[in-house]
C-alpha cells in the first residue's frame, strides 16, 4: 500500500499537543510532519518539548512556518490530510491560505479537551473542514445536533483522547482518602503527591482563584506527608490556548496576600509545570475544576476531586461531568477524600473503549474519495459581514505582529474604534435588558434541566 501523508498545522501548546498525540495514532503507513504556525500562542521551546512528550515526535522534527508560507508548505509537501490543530478561529484563517492548493488534501480538524458544552461557533469556525474529531458519543451527539439545527454539512469522528494511555476501569463511585498505595502501574516509592491541574480561565473571577489556593495551602498542612503540587501550563511570559490573567504561581508569591495563607507557604506546597503524564506518574490524586487531566487521571486509576463550590455551569466547563460522582467541595478537598467515577457514566463520556473509535476510518473514506476525484472546498455560510475587511481582520486578530499586511493595518484601524463603541452599547443593553435566567444545575441534575441550562448559555 502507498504511503499516505498527513501534515499536521498546531498554533498553541495544547493544540500541538493534542494534535502531535492524534497523528501518533495513525497505522504505519501515514507518514506526518508537524508545523508550528508562527503566532503570538507560538509555544516556547520548553513548552513544545513538553507538548510533545509521549508522542512519536521530537522537538527538532517540528518546523515553525509563518502563515504566508503555509500554501508552499502544502503544495511542496502534498499531503493527503492536514490536521488542523488551531484555535477555532486560526482554523478559519489557516483554510483560506491553503484552501486554493491545486487538488487539496482533506481538512480535519478537533479539540484538545472536554468540549461540552458544545456551542455552535465551535462548527462555525470549522464548517469549511471536511471532519471534526471528538472524543466522546456525548460530543458527537451534542455537535450533530447543532451542525442539523445550523445547518452545516461535516463529518463528525469519534477518537479516544490521544492523552489516555489506557481505557478506564469501570468502578463503582466512593469517596476515598488518600491513597496510601500507588495506583497499579505506578512506582510506590514515588507516589507522594495532590496535584490540582490549574486552569487559565476557570474559575476566572480573582477572588475564586486566591480562595482555592487557600484551600491548597489547608490541604497542605493537613497532609505534610504529601506533596501538593500546583500544576501549570506556562510560565511567566508564555502564552497559553487561553490567556492567563491571574496566575496561580504569581498569586502565591505576591506579599499583599500572605495574610490569605495564614503565614509562611508550607514547604510541601509547590509550583511546578511539566508535561501532566509526569506528574501523574507520581500522583496520589488529583483534584481540578473541569480540566481535562481528570480524563488522563481516571484513565490511570488515579482518584480525582472535581470541585464544585464555584458551582456547575457551562461557562465552568464542568456540566459533562454531572453524574460522574466525581464532584466534592473544599471540606473533602482538606479531608483528603477523593473519588472514582461512576461505571455508568465512563461509556458515554470519554472512556467508549478504543474498538468505537471511528476516526480513522472517516479520514480513509475521505481520502479514498479525494484520490478519485478532487476535493472542493465547502463555502464559507457564517461571519459574512464585512467581505474582505473582516477576512483581514480575522487574520490580523489571530497573528497580531506576525500578520504585517496592509490590509491588516487597514482593518485594524477600522475595527479597533468600531469594536469600542460595540462593546459599550453591549454593555448599556446588558444594563437595560434582564439576562436570561440561568438554571442552576447540581451533581444529579436530570438530562432535562442539563438540557434547558444549555440553551440558556447559548442565548
Amino acid at each position: 500500500m502507498a504511503t499516505r501523508r498527513m501534515l499536521v498545522i498546531g498554533d498553541s501548546d495544547s493544540y500541538v499537543k493534542w494534535g502531535a498525540a492524534l497523528a501518533s495514532r495513525l497505522p504505519s503507513d501515514w507518514a506526518v510532519e508537524i508545523v508550528v504556525l508562527a503566532s503570538p500562542v507560538q509555544p516556547s521551546a520548553r513548552q513544545l518539548e513538553d507538548a510533545l512528550a509521549g508522542s512519536a515526535f521530537a522537538v527538532g522534527q517540528v518546523r515553525v512556518r509563518r502563515l504566508t508560507d503555509l500554501a508552499r508548505v502544502v503544495a511542496e509537501l502534498r499531503p493527503d490530510a492536514v490536521l488542523l490543530a488551531l484555535r477555532g478561529p486560526m482554523v478559519r484563517v489557516v483554510i483560506r491560505a491553503i484552501g486554493s492548493v491545486p487538488n487539496r488534501p482533506v481538512l480535519l480538524s478537533g479539540f484538545p479537551g472536554i468540549t461540552i458544552p458544545a456551542v455552535p461557533k465551535a462548527i462555525v469556525y470549522r464548517e469549511q473542514t471536511d471532519l471534526i474529531v471528538l472524543h466522546s458519543r456525548h460530543e458527537v451527539r451534542e455537535f450533530s445536533r447543532n451542525a442539523e439545527r445550523m445547518p452545516v454539512s461535516v463529518d463528525f469522528g469519534l477518537a479516544t483522547l490521544p492523552f489516555l494511555n489506557q481505557p478506564a476501569s469501570a468502578t463503582a463511585t466512593a469517596s476515598v482518602p488518600v491513597p496510601e498505595s500507588a495506583a497499579p502501574g505506578q512506582n510506590p516509592a514515588a507516589a507522594d503527591s495532590i496535584v490540582f491541574a490549574a486552569q487559565a480561565i476557570v474559575p476566572r473571577h480573582p477572588d475564586d482563584r486566591i480562595a482555592l489556593l487557600q484551600w491548597l495551602v489547608e490541604t497542605a498542612r493537613a497532609h505534610p506527608e504529601k506533596r501538593v503540587v500546583v500544576k501549570v501550563r506556562a510560565r511567566a511570559g508564555e502564552a497559553q490556548t487561553h490567556a492567563e490573567t491571574h496566575d496561580f504561581g504569581a498569586l502565591l508569591a505576591d506579599g499583599e496576600l500572605a495574610d490569605r495563607w495564614g503565614g509562611a507557604l508550607p514547604t510541601n506546597l509547590v509550583v511546578e509545570d511539566g508535561p501532566m503524564a509526569d506528574h501523574l506518574a507520581r500522583a496520589v490524586a488529583l483534584v481540578t475544576v473541569s480540566s481535562t487531566a481528570a480524563l488522563e487521571a481516571i484513565a490511570a486509576d488515579i482518584p480525582v476531586l472535581l470541585l464544585d463550590d464555584f458551582g456547575i455551569a457551562p461557562r465552568l466547563i464542568n456540566t459533562v461531568f454531572i453524574d460522574s460522582g466525581l464532584f466534592g467541595d473544599e471540606g473533602d478537598l482538606r479531608a483528603g477524600l477523593f473519588r472514582r467515577p461512576r461505571s455508568e457514566w465512563l461509556g458515554d463520556n470519554y472512556f467508549h473503549g478504543l474498538a468505537a473509535d471511528d476516526w480513522h476510518e472517516r479520514l480513509e473514506q475521505l481520502v479514498a474519495r479525494r484520490d478519485a476525484a478532487p476535493l472542493q472546498l465547502a463555502p464559507q455560510r457564517h461571519n459574512l459581514r464585512g467581505g474582505r475587511l473582516r477576512r483581514a481582520w480575522d487574520r490580523k486578530r489571530m497573528l497580531g505582529s506576525y500578520d504585517d499586511s496592509v490590509a491588516g493595518f487597514l482593518a485594524m484601524v477600522v475595527a479597533v474604534p468600531s469594536l469600542w463603541v460595540l462593546r459599550r452599547v453591549r454593555r448599556v443593553v446588558r444594563a437595560v435588558v434582564p439576562a436570561p435566567l440561568l438554571v442552576p444545575l447540581a451533581r444529579d441534575s436530570t438530562p432535562a434541566e442539563r438540557a434547558v441550562a444549555g440553551e440558556a448559555a447559548l442565548r
